[in-house]
Order: C-alpha cells, then structure tokens, then sequence
C-alpha cells in the first residue's frame, strides 16, 4: 500500500484502465475469478448473435429481465475517488472495460468505453441508435417478462434465466430498416473499433503511469493497451484481487477491494 500511495504521489498523468472488479462494489457481478477464470457460462458471442434468431432471443430475453437491475447500481468509492482525481487534474484518462457507465455518473469526464456502453441500442444495418430505456419499454409491451424469483442477475445487463426454450420471444428490429438491433458494446468475438484503439494508444504514450483498477487483463483488447505502456517504459501498478495477464510486467501490485484500497490511499493523498 505504501508503495502504491509513493507510485500515484508520483503520477501527474496518470492512466486508468478498469474492470468489472471497479464495478462489483456496485452490485455488478464480474466474469472471472481469482485465478482468472470463467465463472460462469460465457456470454454470447457476437457471431451467433448475428447469424441465430435463437440467439437474439434469448440474448433478448435475458436482457429483459437483468436491465432493470443493472441499470439501479449506483457507483462506489472506486469511481468516486477517481472521478475526483481527474478533478485535481492527477488522472489525464480512463479506459474502461465495463459497459455500466458508473464512471460518468459518479462525473469523470475523459472516459473511453472501450467495449461500448449498454445503454444504447445500434442497428447493425444502417446504425441508428436508440436508448436501451426505450427498447426495454419496446420489449415489456411485446413479451412476457419472467419471473422475477426465477432469475440470477449476470455481468452486463445479462441474467441466468432457469428456462431454455425462448420460441416465443419476439425479437425487436430497427425502426428504420427493419436491421438487427444489438446492444452498443462489443461483444466477445468481436472487435474494438480502431479509433476508438487508436484514441486508447494515444492516452497511454501521454500517460507518465498506468494503474489498472479491477481488470485480470485477460481479453487482449485492455491488455494490449499495457504491453504499450511496458514497450514504453511506463510504470504499470494494479489493484485486483486476482492474478493478471500482466503480472510479469507489473511495478506494483495489491491484491485487494478496489473501492477499499482507492479511499484510503485518497485520505493520505
């Protein structure tokens, strides 16, 4: 701990990257556990996302039920301390695995949501873009949602619904064109835009320090933004409670709670 206070004491431009474990506090579930593995069934990939109408539909019906959840959590002292940082002008960026946007509402400004953000809907044929708000409307109008008790709550808006037969589920198409509508976020199989990559390299080569908060750093797209840093010569800490891809490459790391370790280091700041 004395280590890392000294590390971002140090830091005038420092660079955010952040996981679901940012996010847990909040009462949003994560992907992997402390050996960086799945714990539970993957999400659906993007492939079969766009080639299944079974797949949207249960993609859809998931949604419907874990949404309204998602969408009550409320940020915590992580993303409170570092939207305050960015405000004594110590944090220059933030990139952000999650898709929950509880960086902004807790106020940080320069933000990039690197897998997008949930509360947006995009037509993956002519890209018009609607709020999620409107579609869970859209959806609670045309189907049935499940029972309440008979649901877990998943990472991303998701749920684990005990049903497997989603024949029913009417699926919504866009407005406009009558295009398959997905969330705003890239999921997995799919790519990172490249601006948005580019804009990502662009923070790190202007960052004097990396500190990855609640990230494994298991999915290339985040990792590959510390690889830059370590190519560069920038030191890199992490708070997570888990091992890293990047382990070999880190100064600094705590295993700890996140929202826990981020206030205390504030109070002495």
């Amino acid at each position: 701990m004395e280590q890392l206070h000294s590390f971002i004491a140090a830091s005038s431009r420092l660079l955010v990257i952040s996981g679901a474990g940012c996010s847990t506090g909040s009462g949003i579930g994560d992907y992997r556990d402390e050996q960086g593995e799945w714990k539970r069934v993957q999400p659906v990939q993007h492939q079969e996302f766009m080639a299944s109408r079974h797949w949207r539909q249960r993609y859809w019906a998931r949604s419907q039920v874990g949404y309204p959840e998602f969408m009550r959590a409320q940020p915590n002292a992580a993303h409170e301390v570092l939207a305050r940082w960015e405000g004594e002008e110590r944090v220059h960026g933030l990139i952000t695995q999650n898709v929950d946007r509880l960086h902004q509402k807790a106020g940080h400004q320069r933000v990039i949501d690197l897998h997008g953000r949930l509360d947006e809907v995009v037509c993956m044929s002519c890209g018009d873009i609607t709020t999620r708000a409107a579609m869970q409307h859209w959806l609670d109008q045309h189907n049935t949602r499940a029972d309440p008790q008979a649901f877990s709550l998943a990472p991303d808006g998701d749920a684990d619904l005990r049903r497997d037969d989603f024949s029913n589920v009417v699926v919504p198409q866009c407005r406009l064109c009558g295009g398959i509508l997905k969330p705003h976020v890239v999921f997995f199989g799919d790519s990172v835009p490249k601006p948005v990559v580019e804009q990502a390299y662009a923070w790190v080569d202007a960052a004097d320090a990396v500190l990855v908060v609640g990230s494994s750093l298991m999915v290339y797209s985040s990792f590959r933004f510390v690889r830059r840093a370590a190519a560069a010569g920038i030191p890199i800490a992490a708070i997570n409670r888990g091992k890293t891809r990047a382990d070999d490459l880190l100064t600094i790391k705590v295993a700890d709670d996140c929202a826990t370790v981020l206030e205390q280091i504030a109070e002495s700041l």
